[in-house]
């Protein structure tokens, strides 16, 4: 072994015991079920580790650094016993893209949902970027950041702060940006997501959180179809068949996409008479939320009747992407064991309207020199019994 493999090594073993120090990597497993040993890894030359948050309440938040991901979230249901609410793996090797390209629990980056064409033009300057999904630009291109290993810049058994740097054409993109992620626990049951960056000549950064929620904590046996949602958004951005915004901003009133009123995901989520439902077989669109860009008003609420668990999102944001799990097919087989079949969860994805960059008329996901970008989501949790039975209440 030369003197830089063996100094390359005791590099990569050196960073491996500072985050299992931190994480507390230990043989006891998580209430979720993980091993942290299982996640004591190295992807592109840098250790990988699972990190755990706890509050007064006895939620658990599981994250790693690959990808700077949720991998479990324990909360409470009706009758006060924990579920783990969000899909992913019980290992460290499911997650890199070789074995799996899955979005689960991941912080995307660095222009969160789709370009069209992959093209967009920055500063005068005309870029091509990948074109990973239906001839357009998704999550960054085909490696993205949720698949890089974030740096751990601070970790509690509250908090963790994960730093990447993206350098200059990173998937074509211009600048080097340096962005932070931040995920907090609070006692009220909240996963408070922070997502901060700056860069060094002018580009666009769009980033959020991609988890997968299914609420019963039983997703081998349950979809989403069944749960009840509110959507604090009287209009939306239509997609065509490639799941590409149009241009166009419509109502949601009198179509399958009015979720004002809250009802079942289920109800017009197969509804093939419509051509947004149907071109998406199901949900994957932009609501244009109407909280007026403050992360003190709701713009979701979701509920599973069965469990009891509800999750309210909270975000400065002004779009939120829904995806109701349509393209789950039970070829990706995640924790436990259990293959996630079509609507096995939902994503609650806070960012800009997709293809933001060609579309000067929306909120601008553009990033100055100088400036610096700050994007704020909520996720919170708490009990809604909507399943009690007349002679429970």
């Amino acid at each position: 072994m030369t003197p830089y493999n063996i100094m390359k090594h005791l590099r990569i073993i050196a960073a491996a015991l500072f985050a299992a120090a931190i994480a507390g990597s230990c043989t006891r497993t998580t209430l979720s079920g993980l091993d942290p040993k299982d996640f004591e890894g190295e992807y592109d030359g840098k250790a990988t580790a699972l990190y755990t948050l706890t509050n007064a309440n006895g939620m658990e938040v599981c994250l790693t650094n690959f990808g700077g991901r949720i991998v479990s979230v324990m909360v409470p249901d009706k009758n006060g016993e924990l579920r783990d609410v969000v899909l992913g793996f019980d290992r460290i090797s499911d997650y890199f893209p070789e074995n799996n390209k899955t979005d689960f629990g991941a912080t995307i980056g660095r222009y969160a949902n789709r370009i069209k064409d992959g093209k967009m033009t920055v500063d005068g300057v005309e870029y091509q970027l990948p074109q990973n999904n239906f001839g357009h630009c998704l999550h960054g291109g085909p490696d993205g950041w949720q698949y890089k290993v974030f740096d751990v810049m601070e970790a509690d058994s509250r908090h963790i702060r994960f730093k990447l740097v993206s350098p200059d054409g990173d998937n074509g993109f211009p600048g080097t940006v340096t962005a932070y992620a931040s995920y907090t626990l609070t006692d009220d049951n909240a996963i408070d997501c922070l997502y901060e960056a700056s860069t060094d000549k002018v580009t666009v950064v769009n980033m959020t959180n991609h988890s997968y929620f299914n609420l019963s904590g039983d997703p081998q046996n349950h979809t989403v179809n069944e749960d009840i949602l509110w959507i604090n958004a009287s209009h939306f951005t239509p997609a065509d068949s490639t799941f590409m915004p149009t241009g166009a901003i419509e109502e949601v009133a009198g179509t399958p996409m009015d979720f004002l009123e809250a009802r079942a995901i289920g109800c017009d989520a197969d509804n093939q008479d419509y051509d947004q439902t149907r071109n998406a077989m199901g949900y994957d669109h932009n609501w244009i939320l109407d909280n007026g860009g403050s992360d003190t008003v709701p713009v979701i609420d979701f509920v599973c009747p069965s469990s009891g668990i509800e999750l309210i999102v909270y975000t400065n944001e002004p779009g939120m992407q829904i995806y109701s799990g349509n393209f789950l097919d039970g070829t990706v087989i995640g924790k436990k064991g259990v293959a996630y079949n079509k609507r096995a969860a939902i994503c609650f994805e806070s960012q800009k309207y997709p293809d933001t960059p060609n579309h000067p008329e929306w909120p601008s996901a553009t990033l100055l020199p100088g400036e610096s970008y700050s994007s704020h989501c909520v996720y919170c949790f708490a009990v809604n019994d909507l399943g009690a039975s007349e002679e429970e209440e």
